[in-house]
């Protein structure tokens, strides 16, 4: 590790090779958390090389634990995080309006690094039990729509450097990493990312790996489309920018969608949204990011029409539904 860090220190990358062997000395806990904290740092002070993420990516779904679902057809809906704002679970959410609408969704989450709530707080904060049983996840996608894969129980990696993530409490390269490393690996996605850059090199993996992946970055920084500004959207290499008002929703304040101080006022929010009583810029926000994973699963479909089913999934107490029966079949 020392020499790593001192050849990341004099701006040197590593390779695709050394990017996986570190990662898998990592899961193996071969360093400590002084070595490990340094390590992670260095991505604050500079960008991520594709060889580096690819390589990272590499050694995590070498030790994975693989999860089959056969040939569902099942999206992730994900961000990832370390935009610094801190808001409600909105891709969480996302995940029950568009299993409301019919469709499947395995999501890959753990709990928040940079964040008050992450996908895992929030489904715990209800009383969820994460598992790795394939009887129970597979009945769960089936029965509720949904499938909760908590990153942990599935990726050695992630789990060693969950206490350091916390302690340092800022974004590092596993903020990248999470969204590429869903053991099921499922063939489409809707992935928000926290800058443009990421944006683009994300759209290039997905098309590297065959993945039917939608890419957003709202401007002002968020990693979803959040509606406070005009936004990104990036699929099969095609890189569009909208603002709220080409979709019919509008502009809303950034501090509409925080997630307050605490998981539990993330929670309250979570379940307002899905029970159809939260505010205009709370359900609109989670309507735009389920219309997008919704026509990323459906391309025919188009984005007016994926709106509304969105809406409808919301309003008609099917999204709240899903929810509550993944509570049951999980909890």
């Amino acid at each position: 590790m020392k020499n790593l860090l001192y050849k990341m220190v004099e701006h040197k990358s590593l390779s695709r090779d050394e990017s996986h062997q570190v990662l898998l000395n990592i899961a193996d806990g071969r360093y400590n958390d002084a070595q490990l904290s340094a390590f992670m740092t260095v991505y604050l002070m500079r960008s991520i090389t594709l060889d580096e993420l690819l390589g990272f990516r590499d050694a995590i779904l070498e030790r994975r634990n693989p999860v089959d679902f056969g040939d569902v057809k099942a999206i992730d809906i994900v961000g990832t995080g370390g935009d610094g704002k801190n808001t409600f679970n909105i891709s969480t959410a996302s995940c029950f309006v568009v299993a409301g609408t019919g469709r499947k969704v395995v999501k890959h989450g753990n709990y928040g690094a940079s964040s008050i709530s992450g996908a895992s707080n929030v489904l715990e904060q209800h009383g969820v039990k994460f598992t790795a049983d394939m009887n129970r996840l597979d009945r769960s996608l089936s029965d509720s729509g949904v499938c909760y894969l908590h990153a942990p129980f599935f990726s050695p990696a992630l789990k060693s450097v969950g206490p350091v993530r916390k302690a340092l409490g800022v974004r590092t390269f596993f903020n990248m990493l999470g969204p590429l490393v869903n053991p099921f690996m499922p063939r489409y996605q809707l992935l928000g990312v926290y800058n443009l850059k990421l944006l683009r090199l994300y759209s290039y993996i997905a098309q590297h790996e065959g993945i039917d992946c939608t890419v957003v970055h709202s401007l002002d920084g968020y990693d979803e489309i959040s509606l406070t500004s005009p936004f990104k959207v990036c699929s099969t290499g095609e890189e569009i920018l909208l603002k709220p008002e080409d979709l019919g929703f509008e502009t809303v304040e950034q501090n509409s969608l925080s997630g307050g101080e605490t998981v539990e006022e993330a929670a309250a929010i979570f379940d307002r949204v899905l029970a159809g009583n939260a505010t205009k810029a709370q359900t609109d926000c989670v309507v735009a990011n389920s219309a997008f994973a919704i026509r990323t699963l459906e391309p025919g479909i188009s984005i007016e029409n994926a709106i509304k089913e969105a809406r409808e999934s919301i309003e008609s107490g099917a999204a709240l539904g899903s929810f509550r029966k993944f509570v049951e079949l999980n909890s």
